[in-house]
């Protein structure tokens, strides 16, 4: 009796380590499948998103090497670096912010109580930039025309302004 309660004990631990060993290995080969499923799509969202990214910064003075072949010359002492003067244009506009009747290159006067400011700024090229701005209820873009002068001050131009409907 002893040894047939041995030998069911020893086959009830053989099949528990097979069904154990199957149910591991399943798992495992599902665990991977699923890394592999995730891997791809992240993988294809990463594309996705950079693909995105390089048509949002098209018109950009940051990718447009025409624009910034613009800024070069045979005298070093005329080139401006594109580098150096995308800071300095997006300062030069936001500092027209603490004007107290609003941002003058925002085309629009004083509505309300508020004053139009500038709130965000792209640099699409050598000649122009978009600009968003608001009084903190009506919003509007506006596009504006840039000229660095031969004496490294900046001037700018409305050339059209928009408000957006309430």
């Amino acid at each position: 009796m002893k040894r047939s309660f041995l030998l069911y004990v020893f086959i009830l631990l053989v099949l528990t380590n097979i069904f154990t060993y199957a149910y591991y290995a399943a798992e495992v080969k599902f665990e991977q499948e699923r890394y592999t499923r995730v891997t791809k799509k992240l993988k294809d969202s990463l594309s996705s998103v950079s693909t995105k990214l390089s048509d949002a910064n098209y018109f950009s003075l940051d990718n447009n090497e025409n624009a910034q072949n613009y800024f070069d010359s045979d005298d070093q002492e005329k080139m401006i670096q594109y580098e150096k003067l995308i800071p300095f244009v997006k300062e030069r506009l936001m500092d027209l912010n603490a004007n107290p009747k609003g941002n003058p290159y925002t085309g629009q006067d004083q509505i309300g109580a508020n004053k139009f400011v500038i709130n965000k700024i792209k640099i699409l090229n050598h000649r122009w930039i978009i600009v968003d701005y608001s009084d903190g209820e009506i919003w509007g873009e506006a596009l504006l025309k840039y000229f660095v002068n031969e004496d490294q001050t900046l001037s700018f131009e409305v050339i059209q302004s928009l408000l957006y409907q309430k």
